[in-house]
């Protein structure tokens, strides 16, 4: 039997994408799932689909009704709504508020509701989705890349404090996958990460690989763990050859 079996679990950002696909592994592994999108006609959609609740609205404000659907429980959590932001240092400022507030103060936000629950009964499960640009830099998407090492972060501090009271997060860190947002990405998504571009599904293989393992850190595209540990190991020559393919994006 699947460990998530009968397990109350909250997707975000799911109309479609790699939300709709963790719903959907979910959904086949057993749990009982609520789907949550600001498009509400995609969290119908997807809802009647797999058989699992719609809770379409705002990602930061979804815990209590989400617990109310599960009858009163929620079991895991995946903070997977985010928005792509690109711009350079110089975008608008709310565009940088956006960002910010999307993929890091939504995950705080939800973290505030569920935790207390999840400590007095000793388990949990936070789910992540960051993006490889959380461990690394994306080209031309400064918002983007500041504000999901900012959820990185903030899995991390998560883990670091609430293990040892049976909480578990996972950080899940792909490069590009085939949904709207790399349609997004522009021409930068065109040279970086398109030639190495998955499918929703495989990113959700990997979460429930990592699970299984016990991992914190979630890498879709393994070739992302050599390139972590190059940017710590050498930072310079990381900057540089970043700033090669920065040259090639802006055609010098």
């Amino acid at each position: 039997m699947s460990a998530m079996q009968g397990a109350g679990v909250v997707v975000t950002g799911a109309g479609g994408g790699i939300g709709a696909a963790l719903a959907r592994r979910f959904v086949a592994e057993g749990a009982r799932v609520v789907v949550n999108d600001l498009d509400a006609e995609k969290t119908k959609l997807i809802a009647d689909e797999i058989g699992a609740t719609a809770l379409p609205g705002d990602a930061s404000a979804v815990v209590t009704a989400a617990r109310e659907a599960l009858g009163g429980r929620v079991d895991v959590y995946c903070a997977n709504a985010g928005l792509a932001s690109p711009g350079d240092a110089f975008a608008d400022e709310q565009v940088w508020a956006s960002a910010w507030d999307v993929n890091v103060m939504a995950h705080i936000r939800a973290a505030r509701e569920l935790l207390p629950d999840w400590l007095e009964r000793g388990s949990g499960r936070f789910v992540s989705t960051v993006s490889a640009a959380g461990l690394l830099t994306m080209v031309g998407a400064a918002p983007y890349s500041v504000t999901k090492h900012g959820a990185l972060a903030f899995a991390e501090w998560l883990s670091l404090t609430y293990r040892h009271r049976g909480l578990k997060v996972h950080a899940i860190c792909p490069q590009g996958v085939r949904t709207d947002m790399l349609t997004a990405a522009g021409t930068a998504g065109e040279l970086v990460l398109a030639p190495t571009a998955i499918e929703p599904e495989d990113v959700a293989d990997a979460l429930f690989e990592g699970i299984e393992a016990d991992r914190f850190l979630i890498l879709p595209h393994p070739e992302v763990a050599g390139y972590y540990a190059a940017r710590a190991t050498d930072p310079d020559r990381w900057l540089g050859n970043m700033n090669h393919l920065q040259q090639k994006w802006e055609g010098v």
